[in-house]
């Protein structure tokens, strides 16, 4: 079984270096065994960006009531009456992002910024940097988590994630010069200052994707796309194929490839 010392070593081999920001998708099943589980993994990164830097996950909300945004705008106030409010402080992360995003969530030192679709947690440094003030529209566009991570020349550390598992290139799909992009209008509600409000959201699809694309999802291609050209750096944090890669190039390489692969006749 794998220790958080240990682990931490793995990712400072990898390039991880102390005082970064970096932002973090993980698979345990992938990393292997931890001493301590996820609260191990967390350590381990703790260690291996140090008092100075900064750690960032995208957490997401379990939505029961997402079903509502089907329905006609018109509509979906009253039936949003009934919905437990999004409370940020304590709802859990979104089950898709894992055990980890959870935890994470929940280890005293963290921040979560108070967005119920946008939602990231942070730790260390920039947390408060990273997390205050997400714009709640476009969310992950100007001003988003996302954008400050680049301005912070952050750092994206997949430890065995899933391809398409790569948040930041939402932000991408924000850049790329598209003649037409999806966009939706989402309602959820929130428990605001006064209590329980109904809240609308409107934004880029960023469930559906931006446009469309046959076949594989596009986020899964970017990322294998990215990595062929060598860019990255690549090696094993316990028993999980890992990458790190620089966030504002990944950015770039994302909306460069959206300009070509998502416009009209592509």
């Amino acid at each position: 079984m794998t220790t958080a010392r240990e682990l931490a070593g793995d990712l400072l081999r990898l390039g991880v270096v102390a005082g970064e920001v970096v932002m973090v998708h993980a698979s345990l099943r992938r990393i292997g065994p931890v001493e301590d589980g996820a609260t191990g993994v967390i350590e381990a990164l703790d260690l291996a960006v140090g008092p100075g830097g900064t750690l960032l996950m995208t957490l997401g909300d379990r939505d029961d009531w997402a079903w509502v945004n089907q329905l006609p705008p018109t509509e979906r106030a009253g039936s949003l009456a009934e919905a437990l409010p999004f409370d940020c402080l304590r709802a859990p992360a979104d089950p898709d992002v894992g055990v980890l995003g959870e935890v994470f969530r929940q280890c005293p030192g963290t921040l979560v910024s108070d967005h119920p679709e946008g939602r990231f947690g942070a730790r260390g440094h920039l947390a408060h940097q990273l997390t205050s003030d997400v714009p709640w529209d476009d969310y992950y566009g100007s001003g988003s988590p996302l954008e400050r991570l680049c301005q912070a020349h952050g750092k994206v550390l997949r430890l065995g994630a899933d391809p398409d598992t790569v948040t930041l290139l939402h932000y991408a799909e924000y850049l790329a010069p598209l003649s037409s992009k999806r966009r939706v209008v989402r309602h959820r509600r929130v428990l605001g200052s006064d209590g329980p409000e109904i809240r609308t959201i409107t934004c880029l699809d960023d469930t559906n994707g931006v446009a469309d694309h046959p076949g594989e999802d596009y986020f899964a291609l970017i990322l294998g796309a990215y990595l062929r050209t060598g860019r990255g750096r690549g090696g094993v944090v316990g028993r999980a194929r890992s990458e790190l890669i620089d966030a504002a190039d990944l950015v770039d390489f994302g909306v460069a490839w959206m300009a070509e692969n998502l416009a009209p006749g592509a």
